[in-house]
């Protein structure tokens, strides 16, 4: 029998905000442990909670981003249980009465493009963090993520594969950073994910029982867990059992699910509306101004770029998605003055990209600009400099900056064109190599390589190779 995988995640990102959602404390990731604390957080008796504003903003900014409709009035929620890292014994939530809900995701997979659900969004805090210390029979709580931000994304049973939900994944978190609602840094805890799964008979209606995944905190992991947990669901079946409904933890070491505990329902949990907060009321106007400061959606502007600058969906979403919206600022800024869009983006994904990625440089601090760029660009379309040369002065563009052209003459690095000196060259090349003219001339024709190279060493590089080609051609006789 063939079975269908019904996926559905829950997402919980970290809002970019300077401070804790109830409390004054930083939200800096990496500080000594306890240190971003306070009586708030800490759940001491007697304190209240006060909302942070930024909070809000980024909240309704998400749902906006993600079509969603906005609730005027939603209702905060205490969430019981308990667990060390919790120091309240509740998690302030929301829960019937969310702040967004009824959104979609457009995403690209390998199926063409899928329209995600969005059920609901809504902000909470996080909890603290376990620290169990190998070799130690005790266990440490950090409570410096207590009270930090976070927005939970929960999708409808839209997924239909560990690939499918992988993609939605990285679409999602990549609109999140481009729009400046959250860093998503999965290392620090601030993308994590929770699958619903179940399998169901193909052509049967009925969703089958479903286990939860929890914590998966990298692409790969969502997409080998899922993948895992399918696969065991159906071979549960397959051998006459019945699926329990519970929650699993992914154990990447041993390649298996593990069962954790029985899944909780909304019941287990008591929910009840939080005394200490009154309903958030949103005003239309509020969401209005929001909306209207909102920028162009990564989405959007990969599609404008394939049919504006011609370029390919690959390049477009490496150019709108990926990395840091500044990218796609600094493209059409250069596009505009440098006709040619294809070889640019070429440049931005290449020499651009690695230099980011391997940390030579930063959007924050980068020195190049869009007229250097274009202006450097000119001068290898003019043969005025070799590739290679172009990318030493890039290099210093990106470092220090300047004019493509004075770094070109300061370092020597302009190409020879001179067809009538080439010639010379050509020529005491041809005559010092007789051996190998022969050879060429007789059938060998990868000499032309070394030929080529030959020239390009009596010149130190800087031959024009184009001129170069077509003088050995015709010396050659070819």
């Amino acid at each position: 029998m063939n079975y269908i995988p019904v996926i559905g995640l829950e997402v919980h990102a970290q809002l970019l905000t300077r401070t804790k959602i109830f409390c004054g404390c930083s939200t800096e990731f990496g500080a000594p442990p306890n240190h971003h604390t306070c009586p708030v957080c800490l759940g001491m008796p007697g304190v209240l909670p006060v909302l942070n504003r930024k909070v809000v903003e980024l909240a309704v900014k998400a749902g906006l981003a993600l079509r969603c409709e906005i609730r005027r009035t939603s209702v905060w929620a205490r969430k019981n249980y308990f667990y060390p890292d919790l120091p309240k014994g509740y998690q302030i939530s929301q829960y019937e009465l969310p702040l967004c809900e009824n959104g979609q995701l457009l995403v690209d997979t390998a199926g063409g493009e899928e329209r995600v659900r969005i059920k609901r969004i809504h902000m909470e805090e996080d909890a603290g963090k376990n620290i169990h210390e190998t070799g130690s029979a005790s266990s440490l709580v950090d409570f410096n993520r207590a009270g930090v931000p976070l927005v939970e994304i929960v999708t409808e049973p839209d997924l239909g594969s560990p690939e499918a939900a992988s993609d939605y994944l990285k679409t999602l978190r990549d609109l999140l950073v481009s729009l400046g609602i959250s860093g998503a840094n999965m290392e620090e805890g601030g993308f994590r994910c929770d699958a619903n799964v179940s399998v169901r008979p193909e052509g049967a209606k009925e969703l089958g029982t479903r286990t939860e995944l929890k914590n998966l905190n990298s692409f790969r992991f969502v997409r080998q867990a899922l993948e895992l947990e399918i696969a065991r669901q159906i071979g549960v079946l397959e051998g006459g059992g019945r699926i329990v409904q519970e929650t699993r933890l992914y154990d990447p070491g041993q390649g298996v699910t593990r069962a954790m505990r029985s899944k909780e329902e909304a019941h287990d949990y008591r929910y009840f509306p939080e005394p200490d907060l009154q309903p958030l009321v949103v005003e239309e106007a509020y969401v209005a101004e929001i909306d209207e400061a909102l920028p162009e959606l990564p989405r959007d502007r990969m599609k404008r770029f394939e049919a504006q600058y011609g370029l390919s969906r690959e390049e477009a979403r490496s150019l709108t998605f990926e990395v840091d919206r500044r990218i796609g600022e600094l493209f059409e800024a250069t596009a505009a003055r440098y006709p040619d869009a294809k070889k640019l983006a070429n440049w931005f994904r290449g020499e651009l990209f690695r230099a980011l990625n391997e940390g030579q440089a930063s959007l924050d601090t980068l020195r190049l600009t869009p007229e250097s760029f274009a202006s450097l660009l000119a001068l290898i379309d003019e043969g005025q400099i070799s590739l290679n040369a172009a990318k030493e002065v890039f290099a210093e563009l990106l470092a220090r900056g300047g004019d493509p052209g004075t770094i070109v003459e300061a370092r020597g690095l302009r190409q020879v064109s001179d067809t009538a000196a080439l010639e010379r060259v050509v020529d005491e090349v041809l005559a010092a190599n007789p051996a190998e003219v022969e050879r060429y001339r007789a059938g060998k024709k990868k000499l032309f390589g070394f030929f080529t190279g030959q020239v390009m060493r009596e010149t130190k590089g800087k031959a024009n190779p184009a001129v170069v080609n077509e003088l050995l051609r015709e010396k050659l006789g070819d």
